[in-house]
């Protein structure tokens, strides 16, 4: 029976897995369920075929092992998976859907990531973790003060300077509202803020290490707006970025083309679709928001083409048009090499 197999599409589970073989035909032969250490001893024995999964929590590890067995293993977003999965949803029905959904001539597959990306990957995801902590924190001292009729300005900096001057120094004068104890609690959250500094600024200074070891990082930190973030994140996500056939591919799959709603053949096109990787599109909207005014001053093709713009559109969709130039710009640096040249009409050097 294991030698009929062409397919085999698998179910990840963190304590069961569900397989389904299919043979040239695409018809079901014969389904199992097994411990996830199991598969691959499983697929060891079996002749090298095509392996579906869904590019899902564990799965680039299993397809790395996988293809070393010489299987070809092909990853899926579990949205292009969902419409294959007929009746009733469940684990068999769900391995049977995967497996079908590969045969697809028009499917489009997830690049399998390397032990490096998805380290660099988890960095970022623990940096953000701590970011969202950070901004917790700060939003619930500011709360803190406002109820006791202490307003502070918006902003980290002048938060951080206020709380200076009400508490630090020879001349600090503590506001009268509040109470010894909610003094001694804003003391313990600002040494937790510190420390959540300390750790959110090593991670900096890793991504920063990273990007001088890294050719890659290196030429793509000569686009405006793609700074260490952006660099070291791009690369964790996309590689080389051969995933894509074009640039425009990278903008769509990354959220920052306008959503369609067309029928009866009269398009309409309404906000970002908002699609793929929501922190690369915030890192790149950050980046570009930051770019911009110096870029409108510039006397380059990508300034003129800005300040066009600006004169057009709102500043925001500006922005947002900055941020889908680009994720194009940086697809053509990694796929052709070379740094970018903000003088060149094609923007590469």
């Amino acid at each position: 029976m294991k030698t009929e197999i062409a397919v085999l599409g698998i179910d990840l589970g963190k304590n069961s897995c569900s397989l389904a073989g299919l043979d040239g035909t695409g018809a079901v032969i014969k389904r199992w369920r097994m411990r996830p250490e199991t598969v691959v001893t499983f697929t060891k024995e079996l002749p090298p075929c095509v392996i579906a999964m869904e590019a899902c929590c564990g799965a680039h590890h299993l397809a790395r092992l996988l293809a070393a067995q010489g299987h070809d293993v092909r990853l899926m977003s579990p949205e292009y998976v969902r419409p294959y999965v007929k009746a009733q949803k469940n684990d068999d029905r769900d391995a049977e859907a995967i497996a079908e959904a590969a045969t697809r001539p028009t499917m489009r597959f997830v690049s399998m990531k390397t032990e490096e990306q998805l380290d660099m990957q988890t960095l970022h995801r623990a940096r953000d973790r701590l970011v969202g902590e950070r901004t917790a924190l700060i939003n619930q001292l500011r709360a803190i003060l406002l109820e006791r009729g202490v307003t502070v300005p918006q902003g980290r900096s002048k938060l951080e300077r206020s709380l200076i001057e009400m508490f630090d120094g020879d001349e600090a004068e503590p506001p009268a509202t509040l109470t010894p104890r909610l003094r001694a609690l804003i003391a313990d959250m600002r040494a937790e803020w510190r420390e959540l500094d300390r750790r959110i600024t090593a991670f900096e200074d890793e991504f920063v290490a990273r990007t001088r070891e890294d050719e890659a990082a290196r030429r793509l930190i000569s686009i405006p707006g793609i700074g260490v973030m952006n660099a070291t994140a791009l690369i964790a996500a996309i590689g080389n970025g051969e995933t894509f056939s074009r640039g425009r591919d990278l903008a769509a799959w990354l959220g920052l083309v306008p959503r369609q709603i067309t029928t009866g053949g009269r398009p309409r096109l309404v906000g970002i679709s908002k699609r793929g990787n929501k922190y690369l599109r915030k890192l790149l909207i950050h980046g570009a928001r930051a770019a911009l005014p110096s870029l409108l001053t510039s006397s380059t093709p990508l300034g003129g083409w800005l300040r066009g713009l600006t004169a057009r559109v709102h500043k925001n969709a500006v922005v947002v048009a900055l941020a889908n130039k680009l994720a194009r710009i940086a697809w053509a640096v990694l796929r052709n090499g070379g740094t970018f040249d903000a003088r060149s009409a094609s923007g590469m050097a």
